[in-house]
């Protein structure tokens, strides 16, 4: 399906990727696929276009153009997921409730992001309205009170992550102290990006296991679709 225009924050609009199932009888739930640093490329599109094959509405807000894109929107971005503040919550947010509100969604909607979307997954998903969440690879806060209220969580890492290291610990420590219903798993053979093929000699592939790992994706893949089935569909 092309791009669109859906409404941002403060009456502006970001341009987004939606992807709808293929067939059956709506309305389907939804689910806000959250992008990596590099934006809504072929790898996210791919993303929503899998969860609408499974029977979900899905929509890619592309967040850097909520403000116009460039050099400075990009850096705001990157300051809000460090921060955990910052417009772009309210875009994510704004995404969410257009979704909602669509004919053939039933209103309930998960969110899924990887690498900064899996960072901005995790915090939207205590913030929001949200059915369930898949972050994936994303950071999670020091200060876990940051996610107190949050949905149930399918969360998958990997084990050569450099920069993840003790993130999926104080996640699960999180979950299961607050009573969520959770799903964290590290997978040993993977790296960051494990879900994103990137071309052989991208910037990302040089870093030592980095990078698409199959094995693992297809692994993680099952585990959010059960998940999500049971949190956005088996509960509708």
């Amino acid at each position: 399906m092309p791009d669109l225009h859906i409404p941002a924050s403060a009456g502006s609009h970001q341009s987004a990727y939606l992807a709808l199932p293929a067939v059956g009888d709506g309305p389907f739930p939804g689910v806000v696929v959250l992008q990596d640093a590099f934006g809504v490329g072929e790898n996210i599109k791919d993303h929503a276009d899998r969860l609408a094959s499974a029977g979900y509405v899905a929509v890619a807000p592309a967040i850097y153009t909520a403000r116009g894109g460039g050099p400075r929107c990009v850096a705001a971005t990157l300051k809000a997921m460090n921060s955990g503040e910052g417009p772009v919550f309210d875009d994510i947010e704004a995404a969410r409730e257009w979704l909602a509100g669509r004919e053939d969604c039933t209103g309930k909607v998960g969110v899924i992001g990887f690498c900064q979307g899996g960072t901005f997954a995790l915090l939207s998903a205590a913030r929001h309205d949200y059915a369930a969440a898949a972050p994936n690879y994303g950071m999670v806060p020091e200060d876990t009170a940051d996610l107190a209220g949050i949905c149930p969580v399918v969360a998958s890492f990997g084990g050569r992550d450099s920069m993840l290291r003790g993130h999926p610990e104080r996640l699960e420590a999180a979950l299961t102290g607050s009573g969520v219903d959770h799903d964290v798993k590290t997978y040993p053979e993977a790296g960051h990006s494990f879900f994103e093929r990137f071309p052989a000699n991208g910037l990302l592939v040089r870093f030592a296991g980095a990078g698409f790992h199959r094995p693992s994706a297809e692994d993680a893949w099952g585990r959010i679709l059960r998940f999500f089935e049971t949190h956005l569909k088996d509960a509708a």
